[in-house]
């Protein structure tokens, strides 16, 4: 495995989760909404190469991979902790031969370094974005990491538009003492984007504006 990350936010991803590593997916499950139509909206090529940004426990590439046993996975967390969790989920599941993993910042990375690879046929965020600060850097280099025709797939918390507003308030306090800020610019930053590099996008909001879905399409 890789190992190149910015230490600052690297130490404080690995304070929030040295514990909660141990029952994220449990707890996550209930509320990470959107993750795995993401996951089969992904449909990559034969053969084709799939990158999580933000891998964490491992439990979206693990899913991946079975979904799509023709491709290969890899997955970039900045969290030393959280990939030790990975790497022994995804032994634990028999696909350490097809997922690999690596150290490093979303904002600021390089496939080739870290996985040998230049681009990929899929990128995608999956609830990591609104715990980058730097977030629009982390999209503006996944952008730059997808091959010809490949597809960046972001889910994440949207605005919660059409939910009550203290409902709206409660989430957000709560999700602010993990770290987590919900990325309101989200699509406008994957058209800004498409305009600069070219490519096509596509938003939705989920579950009433609960969590955002977008995808951008290279050229």
């Amino acid at each position: 495995m890789s190992d190149i990350a910015a230490p600052h936010n690297g130490e404080l991803m690995d304070r929030v989760y040295r514990y909660q590593r141990h029952i994220y997916d449990f707890t996550r499950k209930y509320y990470l909404l959107g993750r795995d139509q993401l996951i089969a909206s992904l449909s990559p090529p034969a053969r084709g190469h799939v990158l999580e940004v933000g891998c964490g426990t491992g439990r979206n590439l693990i899913a991946a991979a079975r979904a799509y046993p023709r491709a290969r996975f890899y997955g970039l967390d900045i969290s030393a902790e959280m990939l030790e969790t990975a790497r022994a989920n995804i032994e634990r599941a028999g696909l350490g031969g097809r997922i690999t993993l690596a150290r490093a910042d979303a904002a600021d990375f390089e496939p080739i370094l870290l996985f040998g690879r230049a681009a990929f046929d899929r990128v995608f965020f999956s609830y990591s974005l609104s715990m980058v600060p730097p977030w629009r850097q982390a999209l503006e280099c996944a952008a730059l990491a997808l091959a010809p025709g490949g597809r960046l797939h972001v889910v994440d918390f949207g605005q919660q538009e059409r939910l009550p507003h203290l409902f709206r308030t409660g989430l957000f306090l709560w999700l602010k003492s993990f770290h987590v800020s919900p990325r309101p610019d989200l699509f406008q930053a994957l058209c800004d984007i498409a305009e600069a590099e070219g490519g096509a996008v596509r938003t939705a909001p989920l579950y009433r504006g609960y969590a955002w879905y977008g995808e951008l399409r290279a050229l």
